[in-house]
């Protein structure tokens, strides 16, 4: 669609969509608008990001080509509960991620893992190549991040909560200077461009919002996350400020929480921290 950079204009289900070439930040753009007075649902999009930033004030820039938006919204909620809409997030993304990925010729099992041999690996020692959800916020495959997502949450002057949520999708390349194993969709064999995938997301969100916004719909988006979430039901450490906890990754609460069985069968709910499954959590050093 025809528009002027800084221009919002009307894509679908009450959304609005303002589009730059480059942007330092699309979610202090974002939280900007708010701030003076943008109603909301308004998406910022741009596929170049040159002074974004991850978790933990971690830079994250995006090169051309790579995927930078983000939603602004307005919610009448309590931050523990707009929180929350990072799970809806990851939700919208992965069923965006994968309408694209069943229209391209790669390797990636879109629901479950019915199409791997018993042991779950493919020939050559390959992973499962599926699309999952790592708690509390990325995408990723075979453990390798492919997409992160960042919240941010002001109160406004109307009495409102002002909430931006950052998507970040490594499409043409993912970044090789992180403490973290990254792919990218050109990595796994999807050409295509930031903008396909924007309008793949647009046209999610609305549904699994809807459902959120709902009577006891965290409940639902929580069924569903659990479905497509990595690591389920197996080891896991989290690192909390200088200590790792480990045990057994349950579920998540009603309120997102990472849900941990310890060896003596206890439950902890963890609200924060660095997270590793697998072979990974067994490993790591408790530093």
């Amino acid at each position: 669609m025809a528009q002027s950079a800084g221009e919002a204009v009307p894509v679908a289900h009450g959304y609005r969509l303002v589009t730059f070439s480059t942007v330092g930040s699309t979610n202090r753009e974002a939280m900007d608008r708010l701030k003076a007075g943008d109603p909301g649902r308004l998406w910022v999009f741009s596929p170049e990001q040159t002074a974004g930033k991850g978790r933990r004030g971690r830079a994250w820039a995006t090169i051309r080509g790579n995927f930078a938006g983000s939603l602004a919204l307005t919610v009448d909620a309590a931050p523990a509960r707009a929180a929350t809409l990072g799970f809806v997030a990851g939700l919208a993304l992965r069923r965006a991620l994968l309408r694209i990925v069943s229209t391209a010729a790669i390797s990636l099992v879109l629901d479950g893992a019915d199409a791997l041999p018993a042991d779950g690996q493919r020939s050559g020692g390959r992973g499962t190549g599926r699309i999952e959800l790592k708690w509390p916020n990325d995408v990723v495959v075979d453990g390798a991040k492919l997409a992160g997502i960042l919240l941010e949450a002001e109160p406004l002057s109307t009495g409102l909560l002002g909430v931006v949520i950052g998507i970040g999708v490594n499409v043409v390349s993912a970044p090789q200077d992180l403490p973290y194993p990254a792919t990218s969709l050109a990595d796994l064999g999807v050409r295509l461009e930031a903008e396909l995938l924007l309008e793949a997301l647009m046209e999610a969100w609305p549904d699994v919002y809807r459902v959120w916004s709902a009577p006891g719909g965290m409940e639902k988006i929580g069924r569903e996350w659990l479905a497509g979430a990595a690591g389920v039901g197996g080891p896991v450490a989290v690192a909390v400020g200088g200590s790792v906890f480990r045990g057994r990754f349950e579920t998540i609460d009603a309120e997102g929480r990472l849900m941990v069985v310890d060896d003596t069968g206890h439950r902890h709910a963890i609200a924060a921290g660095e997270v590793h499954f697998g072979v990974a959590a067994m490993a790591r050093p408790e530093e």
